[in-house]
């Protein structure tokens, strides 16, 4: 029998709590996928021109649809599996979703098979995302839920380390075999599925209050909910206020956040080769994979809110650095653009699932998931209409500006909800 997410004891003085068995597994699980996925994601492009003879606006099109995909799934996954009050089987439909994609891939004759496999693929990580996160949530206390998704997003984020250096060695040594790539690309997605067969659901608390320490800074406040009432799923749907006001200042910033393509394409624009930008994209992920886990930590101990901001400021300065920069000036701006995403990603879901019940919590993750994909969609159209229209540095110009604006949304809305919980 597995041991299931034994809760921190900050109050007796234990520094340095153990996590939970789930939370590990869950980051082993997501290290093998990622290593399948970045096999596949840089070939894609490669398989559908070259391959399959697909002019360009079909592979924009499929990704379009892709990212749309799993922003909707993402919400009515979380809403189903509270409505189910069970995790596991949407994870492990999830993760099986996204192996099975990869051999389909390799079948594919004409394009459209490609964009039935991505579908494929993509609903498969609606489903599983927001189940995951909320597992995450579940199985640990609110207080060190920083360094939990900090932990998951330095598996993940290690695992797409490896798939692209692995990407870039089966390119050089099996040129143009797409195909087999796609099905080896099988091998560490059918790992991460079998691992999922060995998850356990955690053990809920009795229905009360969440922790608001990741709210903000006081640990141990608690912030009440409404009853939930003689309609249960609908009173899923009510959520707190401070949960509102979160996800709001978390969306403005969103608009901000366009594809991270679009810095490989200036990275291209400024004379780099693609060894080199495909070398930067490995260096990004390597700060964002160190940092990720130290800075969830940092997070449990000093407020989401304080990151998430410096997070914000830093994204700033990295965007009106693509805007103005030379080619030598990305090899910092890369490294620095890993920092910001170690200060905000696993740190933004800490700050909205410590303050909703266990309950509640898929629902909750999976608003913020689906609202934050589909604004960073139309945030990565407004910056390709600004790059093609007014040229490469005005979308970095609108992102910097933008994010401004949202680092100080988010200290008013931090001193906002402080209040609130305090009061």
């Amino acid at each position: 029998m597995l041991k299931i997410a034994a809760k921190t004891r900050s109050e007796a003085g234990e520094a340095s709590p153990r996590l939970p068995e789930e939370v590990r597994r869950l980051g082993w699980v997501s290290f093998f996928t990622d290593i399948a996925s970045e096999m596949v994601y840089p070939v894609v492009p490669l398989f559908l021109t070259a391959a399959l003879g697909a002019p360009v606006v079909v592979l924009g099109a499929i990704e379009g649809a892709a990212e749309a995909i799993v922003s909707i799934m993402k919400g009515a996954s979380g809403w189903h599996c509270d409505r189910l009050g069970r995790r596991v089987p949407y994870i492990r439909l999830g993760y099986g979703l996204g192996a099975a994609s990869k051999p389909l891939m390799a079948l594919a004759l004409a394009w459209p098979m490609v964009f039935l496999a991505r579908a494929v693929d993509r609903l498969g990580k609606g489903l599983r995302t927001t189940a995951r996160d909320a597992l995450i949530a579940d199985a640990v206390d609110a207080r060190m839920a920083g360094r939990a998704y900090g932990f998951h997003r330095m598996m993940d984020t290690s695992g797409a380390i490896v798939g692209v250096l692995f990407a870039l060695l089966l390119l050089w040594l099996l040129p143009g075999q797409y195909r087999t790539i796609f099905l080896l690309a099988t091998i560490p997605g059918a790992m991460a599925v079998w691992l999922t067969f060995r998850l356990r659901e955690a053990r809920k608390e009795a229905a009360g209050p969440a922790h608001a320490c990741a709210l903000e800074p006081e640990p141990g406040s608690a912030q009440a909910m409404p009853a939930p009432g003689d309609k249960p799923a609908l009173a899923r749907l009510v959520l707190p206020a401070n949960y509102w006001w979160t996800l709001g200042v978390l969306g403005l910033f969103a608009f901000a956040n366009s594809s991270d393509a679009l810095l490989l394409l200036r990275a291209k624009n400024l004379g780099w080769d693609d060894t080199q930008v495909v070398l930067a994209y490995v260096l990004f992920n390597l700060t964002y994979a160190l940092a990720a886990y130290p800075i969830g930590i940092l997070s449990d101990r000093f407020g989401r809110w304080r990151l998430i901001i410096g997070g914000w400021l830093i994204y700033s300065l990295v965007y009106f650095g693509f805007a103005e920069a030379s080619a030598l000036d990305i090899w910092w701006l890369f490294p620095l653009y890993g920092l910001f995403m170690a200060l905000t990603e696993g740190v933004g879901k800490a700050l909205i699932a410590g303050q909703i019940p266990s309950e509640r919590k898929g629902t909750a993750l999976g608003i913020f998931h689906m609202s934050i994909g589909l604004i960073a969609l139309s945030s990565s159209l407004v910056a390709g209409l600004l790059w093609d229209t007014l040229g490469p540095a005005a979308p970095f110009r609108l992102g910097g500006f933008v994010a401004l604006l949202a680092a100080l949304a988010a200290m008013a809305v931090a001193f906002k909800t402080k209040r609130r919980v305090v009061a």
